[in-house]
């Protein structure tokens, strides 16, 4: 399904950790594992979530290992979007795309009426917002604001 004209995404400059408890917040994440089996939570948004919710790397490890490097309802209004395939490897804009499709499907189905995304990829990931867009916005409508993070 795709987003009609005059309903899409909302893009806003700020803090996301401001909008917990009040929309799904949403982390860009990878599919590495530790040997412990441990999601290995990268830099940024991910990075800040694990330091904020301690039961994070467990959660998403285990639903990461059973079903691979998909979007996943992590609980306390958390929600993974895979960016790239491992810790070490640059944002894929595929992976990107199937995410955002995911996320939208995700949403749909628990009735979802703020989500809460990161520029994915865009950052410490070196993607530029110009390329990434696209790919988002055939499946973000109005319930989805994408936040640049202010410094």
């Amino acid at each position: 399904m795709i987003a009609a004209s005059g309903n899409e995404m909302v893009e806003v400059t700020g803090d996301i950790w401001e909008y917990a408890g009040h929309g799904v917040i949403v982390i860009t994440t990878n599919g590495s594992l530790t040997r412990r089996g441990l999601a290995v939570p990268g830099n940024g948004v991910a990075r800040q979530a694990a330091d904020r919710y301690p039961w994070l790397g467990e959660r998403l490890g285990s639903l990461l290992s059973r079903q691979g490097n998909h979007v996943f309802d992590l609980g306390c209004g958390i929600v993974s979007f895979p960016v790239e395939e491992t810790a070490w490897s640059l944002p894929d804009l595929r992976i990107i795309a199937r995410s955002a499709e995911e996320l939208r499907n995700l949403a749909d189905a628990g009735g979802w009426q703020r989500i809460v995304v990161p520029r994915p990829g865009c950052g410490g990931g070196g993607l530029h917002w110009k390329d990434v867009r696209p790919l988002l916005a055939p499946w973000l409508d109005a319930r989805f604001t994408v936040i640049c993070h202010s410094s």
